[in-house]
């Protein structure tokens, strides 16, 4: 275990002011929200975004061939990283009001999803507390369950830049 101080908690003289939701005004994605500046692996993995829906949040992914298993479905681990940003904007919503941690995920793989057809991600919080928040969520390709997902996020205090 890393004795270092996590990287989201040091100060980084390249980052263009804190991180939010901007909007996206243009393109396939218009109308959607992305994360700025953006985190590389999930930039890599993804991208992903989120929009508000009625109280809540949708996110969304289109996974691309990059994403694919051996067997031609959509990689777990891709399903998974997707969740943990899942995660986080159920929790925050559009306020991204979370700043911290995963501290536990669990999965269920309940179908399996193809490149090239949106995946949405839609959840709630269980419980949040002052420091732990705890969510549940569910991942869909057109309304077909894919991945259930639970986690808990620890929060931390944002670091002064």
């Amino acid at each position: 275990m890393s004795h270092e101080p996590h990287d989201k908690l040091q100060s980084d003289a390249d980052t263009p002011g804190p991180s939010r939701l901007v909007a996206i005004t243009d393109g396939t994605w218009a109308g959607w929200y992305h994360w700025e500046p953006f985190d590389d692996f999930e930039e890599h993995a993804g991208p992903f975004y989120c929009r508000p829906e009625g109280t809540g949040i949708l996110c969304g992914f289109m996974p691309e061939t990059k994403n694919r298993n051996g067997g031609g479905n959509i990689h777990g681990g891709s399903l998974m990283t997707f969740a943990d940003y899942a995660l986080f904007m159920i929790a925050g919503g559009m306020e991204s009001s979370v700043h911290g941690v995963t501290v536990t995920m669990n999965c269920e793989f309940v179908g399996a999803a193809e490149a090239g057809r949106m995946l949405t991600a839609r959840g709630e919080v269980v419980r949040a507390g002052f420091s732990m928040v705890f969510v549940r969520g569910m991942i869909d390709d057109a309304g077909r369950n894919v991945l259930a997902f639970s986690g808990t996020i620890k929060r931390i205090a944002r670091q002064p830049k």
